[in-house]
């Protein structure tokens, strides 16, 4: 007898191949905590913390498409340079991206942070700057808070003027790991 995971999965291939899965979404154990991660034909449109994963599949079936289906087997690149990022062999993701959850000024603002090397951390008054708007350094906080790309669009690099780690929706603790396991903040 099948699983309730794998009877999900079968629906998802079937509509897979039918045409019909607009996300495919699938569950990712980090050292960070589990990781919900989803993905519409143009790319990755979501990696949310367990904290935020109850409300992220109502979010993608209200502003994307509700045929949000569980399908593992579509996100397996994902998980794999995720678990290559976390191991340390991999300092650059080479995923495509969907942006359709940001728009606008928030838009341009993960745009620039996607540019923030490995190991290297800028401020919110870069991000805003590059994003067109240099006083707008608290605006540029509010779309790295609300950044539905976490680790891929690394948000974590982005501290305060004075150094200071600022804020990071999975919490602190997750900034500063991420921070150290790339080498930009001293344990």
């Amino acid at each position: 007898m099948k699983t309730i995971e794998e009877l999900k999965s079968d629906v998802a291939v079937a509509a897979d191949a039918d045409g019909l899965l607009d996300v495919a979404y699938a569950r990712c154990d980090s050292p960070l905590g589990e990781l919900l991660l989803a993905a519409t034909p143009r790319g990755l449109v979501k990696v949310g913390f367990a904290s935020e994963a109850a409300g992220a599949l109502d979010q993608l079936a209200d502003r994307l498409s509700p045929r949000v289906l569980f399908s593992p087997a579509r996100l397996d690149p994902v998980r794999r340079e995720l678990d290559e990022y976390f191991a340390g062999r991999r300092h650059e993701f080479d995923l495509d991206l969907d942006w359709r959850l940001s728009s606008g000024f928030r838009r341009r603002v993960l745009r620039a942070t996607a540019r923030i090397p490995y190991g290297e951390t800028s401020t919110y008054t870069r991000m805003a700057s590059a994003a067109g708007s240099p006083r707008a350094h608290r605006a540029a906080g509010t779309a790295l808070g609300a950044n539905p790309l976490p680790i891929v669009v690394p948000c974590h690099r982005v501290l305060r003027s004075g150094g200071a780690l600022g804020g990071y929706t999975g919490g602190l603790e997750k900034k500063q790991s991420l921070l150290e396991l790339e080498g930009a903040l001293s344990s």
